[in-house]
C-alpha cells in the first residue's frame, strides 16, 4: 500500500485520534443484559482529569443510543445535562458545555446508554450453541483493537488506561464474568426500587417480572479499555490454583464454559496451572490479579483474546476430547494458552501506547516458544519455530507489498490490518538475535520500568541494552521500523568468501529505490575442522552492503546456524549441492535446524528465479533418507508448495506426486497406522506426516486403508478404527473417492462433532468432493447454515482440494457482498485473502496474468480500505506465482 504523506497521515490522525483535553481516570460501568431480548443497557460515570481549559469533551462510541449526558465539575460544584452530538464516521461523540472546565480540574462524566446484542463478534455481542440436547445462549466481549466503544462510552485508546469497577445485572439463572473477582453479588426483584450503585436503579428499565442477580466487580488496576472484559451466560466451570513461587499467595484458575463441553477444558486448565508460576519465574514479576478464568467461546472471530484476567477462546483453541485428542489439537491449545498467558505482562501490564507498535504486545517468542518448550520439551518448540513461525513471516515478507514490523495506523481500518505475520511471527523472529536469556531478562527490565503504563520501541531497546550491554537500536531498527529483509549472496574466493546484502523479494527484481536499507545481519557461521568438530563464530555482523571472511572452503560450512537469523542465503549451485551431500551424511555437520533452512531457502530462491527449480529438487533428494520429522516435514512443504504453484499443470504434478509417494509410503507401511499412548512425540508426528502425504499424492494402498476405516465406521458407527491424528485426511479422502454418502456422514460429524478439532476436519473435508454439486451443496451449507466463525475452515478446505480452487474463486465473486456485509466489523473477511501457508485465501492459488487482471478489475470499483494490505499481498502472489511459472517454462 502507497504510504501516506505527512500531511495526510496528520489529518487522518486528528479525524481519528481522541483530543487530550481531559484524561479518564476511573470508570463505574453498569451493564444489564437481556439474554431473551438480545439487549443490552447501562451506565457508566467516568473520572476525569481535566489537562487543560475545556469547554468540549470527545470520546468513542459506536452504535449505542446515548440516552442521557451529565457532567458534573468539582471546580465549579455545578452539574450540566449536555445534548450529545454523534459523529457516526469517526466512531466518536462530543459534548459541548455551557461552562468551561478549569486545567488541572476533575470531573465525573456520566452517559446512560443501550444496545444492541448481535452476532457480530465484536464488542458486546451473543453467542448461541447446541450441545447434549440443550441451547445455551451467552453474551461476551470482544474489544481488541477498537471494539470497546461498541459496548460502553469511553476513550478507547491504548495510552488512556483508567481503572475499571464493572456491575453486571443478569438473569438470576445465568453466571457474571469480569476481569476482577465478585465483590458482592446480590438478587433483587424487577420493579424494587434497590440502588445499585450511586447513579442506577433498576427503576430506570422496563419493568419485566423476575428476579435479577446484580454482581460487583472488585476495581482492575490500570488497564487499557481494549482488555476490559464481561460476559453473562448458563457457564459451568472446572477450577485449579497455583502458588506464586515469588510471594507464596495461591491464586484461583478457572475454566468456564457451557455445561456440555466443560469436561473438554481439562487439558487448558492444566496448561495455565503451569505456565503461571513459570512467567512469573521469567519475568520476575508476580501476578499482579487475583484470579486468572478463561472462558470458551463458541462465536468468536480470534482465535483467543487476552482480557486481563479473563482470557477468552474459541472452542478449537481450549477444548479437547481427555480420552481422544490428536497431537495437532494438543498443539493448538497449549501454545493459545502459553500466547495469551504472556499478555498478562507484556501487553496488559505495561502496553503499548499506539497501535503502530503492536508488536510490542505480539511479539510471539515468550508464549509460542520459550515458555511452551518448559513443559512440553519433547514438542522441540525451538526448533519447529523454523518451519512454522520464520517460515511464515518470510512467505510475507517477501512481497513488495509487505509493510515493517512498526508500522503507521492512521485509523482503525488501518489498525485492524496489521494483525498478521509480521506483527507476531517476524517479531518473534528478530527479537531472538540478542540470545533467550538476554532477552527474557531485558523483558523483565522493560516491563518494571513500566510497570502499569505504556511504552514505545525504544522502551524495549533500553531494556534489553540492560541486560545485554549491546547497542541494540543500531542491532534492531531496521529490522523492526524498515520493511522486508535480506538475502545474503555467497561468492568463493581464492582466500575464504566473499558475501553481500540485498533485499530479498519474491519475484527476484529489486529496484534500485527498494535496495537501500543495510541490515545488520549476524551471520552465524559454523565451520568444520579437519576432525569434524562443528564450531560457530558468532561475532560476524554484516552491517554493510559487503564484506569478505578468509575461509577453508575445502571443509563443510555455511551461513546462518541453525537458521535463528531472519535472511536467506544464496549460494552457487555447486556449494548448495555440497552443503546438500554434506547435510545428507551421518552424522551430519550441519543440524536438524540448519537442514530445515537450507531447504526453505533453496526453495524460496529457486521461486524468486535465483537459482533453478531443479536445484531446489536436487537438495530435496539428496535429504531423501531423512529420518528428522522437521525435515522431512519441510521437504513436504516445499513440495506442496511446488504442486500448488502448478496445479494447473498436470505433467508436473504428476511426476511430484509420484516423488512424493515414493517417499512417504515406505514410512506410512513401516509405522502403520496405530498410535500408541506415551509414544515418542516425532514419531507420532512423522506417522501422520507420512501417511497424510501419501494420501494426497495418491497412494493406492493408503488411500484404501482410509477408506476401509471410514466404511466400517459409517456401517458400524464405530470410529475407534480412524485415530484423532488421522481424521482430517481420513474424513477428506472419503469424500474425495466417495459420493453423497459419505459426504452426508462427515457432514453430520459437523453438525454434532466429538470435540472441536473434530469438528474442524469434517468442515475441511466437505470440500474434498469431487463432484460440483456436492461443492456447491457445501458452500451453501458454509453460507447459510455453518456458525458464521467456520466460514474460513470451508474456505481452507476448498483451497486444499486442486479441483475446487477456481470454484473458490468463483464463489467469492458471485457472494462478495453477503461476505462483506457479514464479516467486514470483524478480522475474518481480511483472513479470506490473507496470505499464509494453511490458507484459506479465495485467490491465493491462482497463478497466470489473466488471473492478476481478472481479480485487480473485481475489486477495481470495491470499497478495500478495511482489507487493502491483505488484497495487495494476495495480488503480489498471483503476478509472483505467474512469473514463477514463465520463466521456470521458459528456462526448461
Amino acid at each position: 500500500m502507497a504510504s501516506l504523506t505527512q500531511s495526510q497521515t496528520t489529518g487522518a490522525l486528528q479525524d481519528f485520534r481522541l483530543p487530550t483535553n481531559v484524561k479518564p481516570i476511573h470508570y463505574d460501568l453498569t451493564i444489564r443484559t437481556d439474554l431473551h431480548a438480545s439487549k443490552f443497557q447501562g451506565i457508566v460515570s467516568v473520572d476525569l482529569h481535566v489537562q487543560e481549559d475545556t469547554q468540549a469533551i470527545v470520546f468513542n462510541t459506536c452504535e449505542l443510543i446515548i440516552e442521557n449526558a451529565t457532567i458534573f465539575s468539582d471546580a465549579t460544584q455545578t452539574e450540566q445535562k449536555l445534548p450529545c452530538a454523534i459523529q457516526a464516521e469517526h466512531q466518536r461523540a462530543s459534548l459541548d458545555l455551557s461552562t468551561t472546565l478549569p486545567a488541572g480540574s476533575k470531573a465525573r462524566l456520566t452517559l446512560s446508554f443501550r444496545g444492541e446484542l448481535t452476532d457480530s463478534m465484536m464488542g458486546y455481542y451473543r453467542s448461541v450453541s447446541s450441545g447434549k440436547g440443550k441451547t445455551y445462549t451467552y453474551s461476551l466481549t470482544q474489544f481488541e483493537p477498537t471494539a470497546a466503544r461498541r459496548a460502553f462510552p469511553c476513550w478507547d485508546e491504548p495510552l488512556s488506561k483508567a481503572t475499571f469497577a464493572v456491575t453486571l445485572i443478569s438473569f438470576t439463572d445465568t453466571v457474571n464474568l469480569s476481569n476482577m473477582p465478585i465483590r458482592s453479588e446480590i438478587v433483587i426483584e424487577s420493579g424494587s426500587s434497590d440502588v445499585v450503585g450511586k447513579e442506577f436503579s433498576l427503576d430506570l428499565y422496563p419493568q419485566e417480572p423476575g428476579s435479577w442477580r446484580v454482581t460487583r466487580f472488585e476495581t482492575s488496576p490500570l488497564m487499557s479499555t481494549y482488555l476490559v472484559a464481561f460476559a453473562n451466560g448458563p457457564f459451568a466451570f472446572l477450577e485449579s490454583s497455583y502458588t506464586s513461587p515469588l510471594s507464596g499467595r495461591e491464586r484461583s484458575l478457572r475454566v468456564y464454559a457451557t455445561p456440555d463441553v466443560v469436561d473438554q477444558a481439562h487439558f487448558v486448565l492444566d496448561v495455565t496451572r503451569k505456565v503461571v508460576p513459570l512467567y512469573e519465574q521469567v519475568f520476575d514479576i508476580e501476578y499482579p490479579l487475583p484470579k486468572l478464568d478463561t472462558l470458551v467461546a463458541s462465536d468468536m472471530d480470534a482465535d483467543a483474546m487476552e482480557n486481563w484476567g479473563l482470557i477468552t477462546g474459541r472452542t478449537i483453541a481450549t477444548l479437547i476430547d481427555p480420552k481422544d485428542s490428536d497431537m495437532a489439537a494438543q498443539k493448538i491449545v497449549a501454545t493459545t494458552q502459553c500466547h495469551e498467558v504472556a499478555h498478562m505482562w507484556f501487553g496488559n501490564i505495561t502496553t503499548m501506547k499506539w497501535w503502530d507498535t503492536l508488536y510490542l504486545n505480539e511479539g510471539s517468542l515468550m508464549g509460542e516458544v520459550v515458555i511452551l518448550g518448559m513443559i512440553f520439551p519433547d514438542w522441540r518448540p525451538h526448533s519447529a519455530f523454523i518451519s512454522s513461525f520464520l517460515s511464515r513471516a518470510l512467505l510475507l515478507d517477501a512481497k513488495l507489498s509487505s509493510h515493517p514490523i512498526e508500522v503507521e495506523c492512521p485509523d482503525a481500518n488501518m489498525i485492524g490490518q496489521i494483525f498478521d505475520v509480521l506483527s507476531y511471527e517476524k517479531a518473534a523472529a528478530v527479537t531472538d538475535y540478542v540470545g533467550e536469556d538476554h532477552f527474557l531478562r531485558g523483558v523483565s527490565i522493560y516491563l518494571k520500568n513500566h510497570l502499569y503504563a505504556n511504552s514505545v520501541t525504544e522502551d524495549l531497546w533500553e531494556g534489553i541494552h540492560a541486560a545485554t550491554g549491546l547497542d541494540i537500536p543500531r542491532m534492531m531498527d531496521d529490522w523492526v521500523k524498515k520493511v522486508g529483509f535480506p538475502v545474503v549472496t555467497v561468492t568463493e574466493t581464492d582466500a575464504g568468501i566473499h558475501i553481500r546484502q540485498d533485499r530479498f523479494l519474491e519475484t527476484g527484481v529489486v529496484e534500485s529505490k527498494d535496495n537501500e536499507t543495510i541490515w545488520s545481519i549476524p551471520l552465524f557461521l559454523p565451520t568444520t575442522s579437519q576432525d569434524g568438530t562443528v564450531s560457530v563464530d558468532t561475532e560476524i555482523l554484516l552491517d554493510k552492503r559487503e564484506m569478505t571472511i578468509e575461509l577453508d572452503t575445502s571443509r563443510p560450512f555455511k551461513l546462518n546456524a541453525k537458521t535463528v537469523g531472519f535472511y536467506r542465503v544464496h549460494y552457487s549451485t555447486d556449494r548448495l549441492r555440497a552443503i546438500g551431500r554434506a547435510a545428507a551424511q551421518t552424522p551430519s555437520p550441519f543440524s536438524m535446524e540448519d537442514r530445515v533452512g537450507i531447504l526453505n531457502d533453496a526453495m524460496a530462491l529457486a521461486k524468486a528465479g535465483l537459482m533453478s527449480v531443479s536445484s531446489a529438487l536436487y537438495l530435496i533428494d539428496d535429504l531423501r533418507n531423512e529420518q528428522e520429522y522437521l525435515v522431512l516435514e519441510a521437504i513436504a512443504k516445499n513440495l506442496a508448495q511446488i504442486i500448488s504453484t502448478w496445479w494447473e499443470h498436470s505433467d508436473i504434478v504428476g511426476p511430484l506426486n509420484a516423488f512424493r509417494r515414493k517417499l512417504f509410503a515406505p514410512i506410512a507401511q513401516r509405522l502403520g497406522y496405530e498410535y500408541v499412548n506415551g509414544e515418542n512425540v516425532d514419531i507420532r508426528q512423522l506417522r501422520t506426516l507420512a501417511i497424510v502425504q501419501a494420501a494426497v499424492a495418491g497412494d493406492e494402498s493408503v488411500v484404501n486403508e482410509l477408506r476401509k476405516r471410514f466404511a466400517y465406521c459409517m456401517q458400524t458407527g464405530d470410529d475407534s478404527g480412524i485415530p484423532a491424528d488421522l481424521e482430517n485426511i481420513t474424513y477428506a479422502i472419503a469424500v474425495e473417492y466417495g459420493g453423497h454418502r459419505e459426504w452426508e456422514a462427515v457432514r453430520q460429524l459437523v453438525i454434532t462433532p466429538k470435540n472441536p478439532s473434530s469438528s474442524s476436519s469434517a468442515m475441511r473435508a466437505m470440500c474434498a468432493a469431487r463432484d460440483e454439486r456436492l461443492a456447491e451443496e457445501t458452500l451453501q451449507y458454509a453460507l447459510q447454515e455453518a456458525r458464521d466463525q467456520d466460514i474460513t475452515y470451508y474456505f481452507a478446505g476448498f483451497e486444499q482440494s486442486l479441483r475446487t480452487r477456481r470454484f473458490l474463486a468463483a464463489a467469492f465473486q458471485k457472494h462478495y457482498e453477503q461476505l462483506h456485509a457479514k464479516y467486514s466489523s470483524n478480522f475474518i473477511f481480511r483472513t479470506l485473502l490473507e496470505v499464509r501457508y494453511y490458507s484459506c485465501n479465495a485467490f491465493g492459488p491462482l497463478a497466470s496474468q489473466e488471473d492478476f487482471l481478472s481479480c485487480s478489475t473485481f475489486f477495481k470499483d470495491k470499497d478495500t480500505a478495511k482489507y487493502e494490505i491483505a488484497l495487495k499481498q494476495t495480488l503480489d502472489g498471483i503476478q509472483s506465482q505467474s512469473v514463477w511459472i514463465k520463466v521456470s517454462s521458459a528456462s526448461g
